[in-house]
């Protein structure tokens, strides 16, 4: 028997003095938390550095983490920054990620922090032996010299000596500080799972360095770009605009470049959640210039030889495969190939069909189940802005009779525990009974997305007895 479960937070959501989430004190009360709690499984979002919109899914580079999350309490601990640098950064309001003064200010207080260095060898010595990390470091700093134009457009060729090493010290703080967190929370029982995008930024190190391994014409621009046809999310579609990979050539070239990032993300989490699974089945391609999604087409994609690059980097290390949205007997297939864990997704269950493999009693044992994911309206959100006859429905479906139904939240998560699923996953908010107002993300929305926060009174005030008693009553 194999049955877990696990709260759904990215490390951004983590309180502290400091605008955004990070790998300080609050993560390890976290990971006590979850430990309390009787959870197996932390599951966050990418960890790399976002794009102007602040996606944790469009980066500059795929390998590479993001600055916010350095613990700066630490640095100051350490001498690399002074008292009224550490003051100075103190947010004004700690419900939300403060993403325009955190992108004013951070890097400069890094920067500050490098000059500080009087013994480079250690981060140097990291630098040479992570070559994909070393390129990050260096993109940045090009980036920086040609004042954040895309890499196209680029004039200056040589980065500025001091910016390029604040990158390096930047990454390397990074690494050692997620090292040390990812050590605590495996010695108190909790995993860490990561999360994969599918698809990269065109603006980024990834294609800069790598053309031959993406669909681009003559001019180094992509061809054609990604996304997905119309579905649950948006009747138009979703127009991502990532450049599309050249698989021909990546099969030739041994799908070196996806061993490389399979290789670095499974040394920094215990287990990865692959985004948009299907796309190795068949991807959606859209010509360059499109209005919409709508305007693509579906392409093969490497199916099983993927599948066998990824078991032979993950080895027995927990794959989850992203297969919500439009899916196929193919894509039914390709999973069942894999073996790897799919996702449902308890508010995709009501649509009439009873046979809707998001409702519980459809479930299977090979399952990683959620009230949501981060795309997801909240799960009393959810619930608010049904309908009367869909809300009466899952209301009746998980055994609520309650007319105040505004706290039947718990009777659902109730309901996933019970499930035959392996493992059950739910977003914080949803172990908060939190509203639509604390919702994530908005696909297809660009602005004032992935910036909630929780508090460590909002932390405290959950019941750890509660859940480690459905934990253990129901074997996880």
């Amino acid at each position: 028997m194999n049955r877990k479960s696990g709260i759904l937070m990215h490390i951004s959501s983590l309180y502290n003095n400091y605008s955004c989430g990070n790998f300080g004190k609050s993560a390890y009360e976290f990971i006590d938390f979850l430990k309390k709690c009787g959870f197996t499984y932390w599951q966050v979002l990418p960890f790399c550095i976002t794009d102007e919109h602040n996606s944790p899914y469009m980066s500059y580079s795929s390998i590479g983490g993001n600055m916010f999350f350095i613990d700066i309490e630490q640095l100051y601990k350490e001498g690399f920054i002074t008292k009224d640098e550490l003051l100075s950064s103190t947010q004004k309001t700690p419900f939300a990620c403060e993403f325009q003064r955190l992108k004013e200010e951070r890097f400069s207080l890094l920067l500050k922090a490098s000059k500080r260095v009087t013994d480079k060898s250690v981060i140097n010595d990291f630098i040479k032996k992570n070559k994909s990390i070393s390129d990050c470091c260096e993109f940045m700093a090009l980036k920086e010299a040609n004042e954040g134009q895309p890499w196209n457009k680029w004039t200056i060729t040589q980065p500025e000596p001091d910016t390029l090493f604040a990158w390096q010290f930047i990454q390397y703080i990074f690494h050692t500080q997620w090292e040390k967190l990812h050590i605590y929370a495996n010695i108190n029982g909790i995993k860490i799972i990561g999360d994969l995008p599918f698809y990269v930024s065109y603006d980024s190190c990834d294609v800069r360095n790598n053309t031959k391994q993406f669909l681009l014409d003559e001019d180094n621009k992509p061809s054609c770009v990604a996304g997905v046809p119309p579905d649950y999310f948006s009747e138009d579609g979703q127009l991502w605009g990532n450049p599309i990979y050249n698989w021909d050539y990546m099969k030739k070239d041994g799908y070196t470049w996806w061993k490389n990032r399979l290789s670095y993300m499974l040394t920094l989490f215990d287990g990865v959640r692959i985004d948009h699974f299907r796309a190795f089945s068949e991807y959606w391609a859209v010509p360059a210039g499109a209005k919409t999604a709508k305007e693509g087409k579906w392409y093969q994609g490497p199916a099983n030889e993927m599948i066998d690059v990824i078991k032979e980097i993950a080895g027995d290390r927990l794959i989850i495969a992203e297969n919500l949205g439009l899916i196929d007997s193919k894509v039914d297939d390709l999973l069942k190939y894999s073996d790897f864990p799919g996702m449902s997704v308890f508010q995709f269950g009501f649509d009439g069909n009873n046979a809707n493999p998001h409702l519980p009693h459809n479930f299977k044992q090979n399952l990683v189940a959620y009230t949501g994911t981060h795309d997801n309206n909240t799960l009393l959100g959810f619930i608010w802005e049904l309908d009367n006859y869909t809300r009466k429905a899952v209301l009746d479906y998980v055994g609520y009779s309650n007319e105040q139904w505004n706290n039947c939240y718990d009777t659902i998560i109730k309901t996933l525990f019970m499930s035959c699923a392996d493992t059950v996953i739910l977003p914080i908010q949803d172990i908060m009974g939190f509203g639509a107002d604390t919702r994530l993300n908005i696909p297809g929305k660009a602005d004032n997305n992935w910036s909630f926060r929780i508090t460590k009174q909002q932390l405290d005030s959950i019941d750890t007895q509660k859940y480690k008693h459905m934990n253990h009553i129901y074997s996880r």
